[in-house]
């Protein structure tokens, strides 16, 4: 019979065995304008104009937002879009 410390994983082990979702994140840069950060929200992830400018908000205000959410390998699909786009953006394991 196991014990309970053999059966003990580490956090990020049992992420990747669950299948944890990712995050793409868009960081606030000095840069870029803020109807551009919409436009690129509505043209690549085909957001709703409303949802667009929330995120767009919520980078400008807050400093970052949580853009898309999924399996990593779109997540740094997704990250490298905003780059080609010329956002600031970082991929991550979700805490959820």
């Amino acid at each position: 019979m196991p014990t309970p410390s053999s059966l003990a994983e580490p956090v990020e082990d049992l992420r990747a065995a669950l299948g944890s979702p990712w995050v793409t994140i868009v960081w606030n840069d000095p840069v870029n304008l803020m109807s551009y950060v919409a436009y690129v929200f509505r043209s690549y992830f085909g957001y709703a104009a409303e949802r667009a400018e929330r995120l767009m908000r919520q980078v400008h205000e807050e400093g970052r937002a949580v853009v898309s959410t999924g399996p990593r390998e779109q997540m740094e699909a997704d990250v490298q879009a905003m780059h080609g786009f010329g956002l600031w953006a970082t991929v991550q394991a979700s805490d959820r």
